[in-house]
Parts: C-alpha cells; structure tokens; sequence
C-alpha cells in the first residue's frame, strides 16, 4: 500500500478548482491529528518570539497546507516555502498568487543541499525527515539556516510504528519512507551535537490517536489504492465514522503519551 498515489489524485482535484485547496487544507487540518499538534505548538513559538517580524522556512511545504496557515496566523512573518517536487511547488505558486497571500515565496530546494546562514526564526519540517537518508545533513543544514535563538519543529513518525511497518501483511503503509521514525533519544543524538537544545517532545498518536488514523485515513486509503469508485462511496463512509475518530483524535491531543506511532520535536539553536 503506497501513500504518494493517493496524495498525487487530490493534487491533481485541487490544481484544477483552486476553492477545492481551502476546502482540502481545512479537511487535513480536521482529519490529520499531526496538524492539530502542529498547529498547537506554531502558535506556542509565535508568542516566545513576540511581536517583532519573523522568518519562517518551511522545510518540505508539500500541497502548501501549513505555509497557509503559517501566513494567516504567525504574521507578522515572512514565509520561505521549499520542496522537491517541482509540479507541487508551481501549483502552490499559482494559488497563493490567486488568492493575495504575499508573505510567502515558494522554490523547489533539495533539503541536502541548501545553504542559508542565520537567516530563518524558525524552521517547520512536517512529515519530511522520514523521507530522506543523510538526515545528519539536513539537520546541520537547518542549525546553520537558523538565527540564534531560532527554532526548530519537526513533526515525524515515529520507531515506534510510525510507518506502520508492523502491518498485518507485513509490509509499510508507506512503502517510500527511508526509515520507520525516530525516537525522543535518536533526534537529539543527532541534533545535540550540532549545537541544537531539547525545547519539547512529545509522542503522538498514542492508543486512542493509532485507532483515529485507522479509522479515519489508513482504511479509507487502502479502499482508494483498489479503484477511483470508492472516491464515490466516501462520504457515506465518513457519515459513519467521524464523530468517533474525532473524539478519539481529541482523547489523544489532551492526554500525555508515554509512546506513539508519531513525534512532535521542538529544538533551539
């Protein structure tokens, strides 16, 4: 079962109706609980920094979710967005210039390859790092992107599950993760070094988090990866069983987990 398929069709949707990427970030927002943890602790990091402007990389934008958030909500900030892929990057271009937002630029960047000097308050890598092998590189990149002080938040699945790797068939979920995750010790063994400081951990997607992603995303994307039909049959799905992976999602975001398939780090230079 293979992920990127799924992504690649609602990318696809929203870069022919441009109203269909607010409506899908505010569905991501809602069904992916990494974002309700994310979206916590930016506005966390945007009160220590105060009121002065900020600068904000955004390692690994994607369909552009959080650099649309970041620009309503940290502001006054100024957003460097970068991916990989190419098609992606063009799409968020095309959008952000459709809808005014001004505070964000966008260009296709190689996490291995960039070379900022103390130039960014704060560095957000969603869903990113579990993609790349040579992450010590990454992570030396970002110490030297970073101003003193500056902050850095990754969101990553974790060992403990995180890529699904313990499925029933025994193989991942998502079959092109580099690594399974990481844990609390392995991210700060590899960013202590550098000269990076724990500000905060936290294991997500505890007992109660797993049943939401279950429930609300895995299931429903292993119907989708057996035939575009079952686009149709969706809504029906979800009628069903939303109201309880949102409780489930909410049990989660309110208790402290001693571990989970997912990992909210957040390190100061």
């Amino acid at each position: 079962m293979h992920y990127d398929p799924v992504k690649n069709v609602f990318a696809s949707v929203i870069r022919k109706i441009p109203f269909f990427r607010i409506v899908f970030y505010k569905m991501l927002d809602m069904m992916f609980l990494r974002s309700w943890y994310v979206r916590r602790e930016l506005k966390q990091i945007r009160k220590i920094l105060g009121d002065k402007k900020i600068k904000i990389l955004d390692a690994g934008t994607g369909y552009g979710q959080y650099a649309y958030f970041m620009a309503k909500h940290l502001s006054p900030c100024e957003i460097n967005a970068v991916d990989i892929k190419e098609d992606w990057i063009r799409d968020c271009e095309e959008f952000f210039k459709q809808r005014k937002i001004k505070n964000v630029s966008f260009s296709i960047a190689d996490l291995t390859k960039i070379s900022y000097s103390n130039e960014f308050d704060l560095i957000v890598c969603v869903d990113v790092m579990e993609h790349i092998p040579d992450d010590v590189k990454v992570f030396r990149n970002f110490y030297d992107a970073l101003n003193e002080n500056g902050y850095l938040l990754i969101n990553t699945p974790s060992i403990f599950g995180g890529s699904d790797v313990h499925d029933e068939d025994g193989e991942s979920f998502i079959g092109e993760h580099a690594r399974v995750g990481y844990s609390k010790e392995e991210l700060e063994t590899k960013l202590h070094p550098l000269g990076f400081k724990t500000t905060k951990s936290k294991y997500t997607y505890g007992f109660w988090g797993d049943k939401a992603w279950r429930l609300g995303i895995k299931y429903p994307m292993l119907l989708l990866n057996t035939g575009k039909i079952f686009f149709i049959l969706l809504p029906v799905y979800y009628l069903i069983t939303l109201p309880f992976t949102l409780l489930m999602m909410y049990l989660d975001f309110r208790k402290e987990n001693k571990i989970g398939s997912g990992i909210n780090f957040i390190a100061k230079k």
